[in-house]
């Protein structure tokens, strides 16, 4: 079991000089200054990236989700249009065989505007153009062609049918490359009226996408399975040969005792790391305070 975290190392990110891979602009700043900023802050993200990996391994932790924005705006140009493109190539090929020499698992979960079960097609269009950019970073850093390196999205909107948004789901699915197929992922949601692990089951039936487990959201939207059961179901979706990953977090509300607190809201800290019920899995924890939070749980 590895126990990793997401996107921002808290204590590289409070040093003088801050290490982090999320530099972006807002969108007017990058219609303004162009390809060659985005460029110059998409390298020093991607030189952060292999700065944090490198504190992951001196600190043993296997397990990292890369940040989403590492390239910022990267749906409006083609990353080799970039002028640093080379540069970044070259950094990311090395940043790739570090993180196979350390056996590294590296994952993304693309923002909630990804929704492949949208009725109107030009969402469904920028999900398939996101998706596909991410798949093209996976490709940079040479990950592997399955859900051990994963793009996790979730199925998000019903749309007052969710049997026929599952439906368009399906359908869209097929439009993705290769790339994004054999990594892609899904995930139970949070809220009663979307989509719970036993939702999922029919998309997992139809197109054998594995589904990741979140203990945190199965607390909200639960389909009448216990957390073992559904846990038990999710898992069994995976590759016998990949190991599982769940999501866990704890309610901000009841660390801070405020009823106010919405309760989906995550925690800065967690307390426990959630009972697998002897499943082997790896574990991301999805709690603010990032790498520290996980820090007691480490071996």
């Amino acid at each position: 079991m590895n126990i990793g975290y997401a996107c921002i190392n808290m204590t590289l990110a409070a040093q003088r000089v801050k290490i982090n891979t999320n530099r972006g602009m807002i969108k007017k700043t990058f219609f303004k200054k162009g390809l060659d900023y985005a460029g110059s802050l998409a390298l020093l993200n991607v030189k952060d990236l292999q700065t944090i990996l490198e504190w992951n391994v001196k600190n043993n932790i296997k397990f990292f989700r890369i940040s989403s924005v590492i390239f910022p705006w990267a749906s409006h140009y083609d990353l080799d249009s970039l002028p640093q493109y080379n540069e970044i190539k070259s950094n990311l090929s090395q940043t790739a065989k570090y993180a196979k020499k350390n056996n590294l698992r590296l994952t993304f979960h693309p923002g909630p505007y990804n929704v492949l079960t949208s009725p109107n097609k030009s969402v469904v269009n920028n999900t398939i153009i996101d998706l596909t950019h991410h798949a093209e970073i996976c490709d940079l850093l040479e990950l592997s062609f399955s859900p051990f390196n994963k793009i996790n999205i979730h199925c998000n909107g019903v749309y007052g049918d969710k049997q026929s948004a599952m439906d368009r789901f399906c359908a869209n699915f097929k439009l993705l490359p290769n790339s994004v197929k054999s990594r892609l992922t899904i995930e139970n949601d949070d809220k009663e009226s979307m989509y719970s692990v036993r939702d999922l089951m029919y998309i997992h039936d139809k197109l054998g996408i594995p589904i990741v487990f979140d203990f945190h959201h199965h607390k909200f939207c639960n389909g009448g399975l216990s957390e073992k059961d559904a846990l038990d179901l999710a898992v069994s979706t995976w590759p016998k040969s990949i190991r599982p990953v769940v999501h866990y977090s704890e309610s901000k509300s009841i660390h801070e005792n405020n009823p106010l607190i919405k309760p989906q809201a995550h925690s800065d800290y967690i307390k426990n790391i959630p009972k697998t019920y002897n499943n082997d899995v790896d574990i991301m924890v999805e709690a603010k305070a990032k790498e520290l939070a996980i820090t007691p749980f480490l071996n």
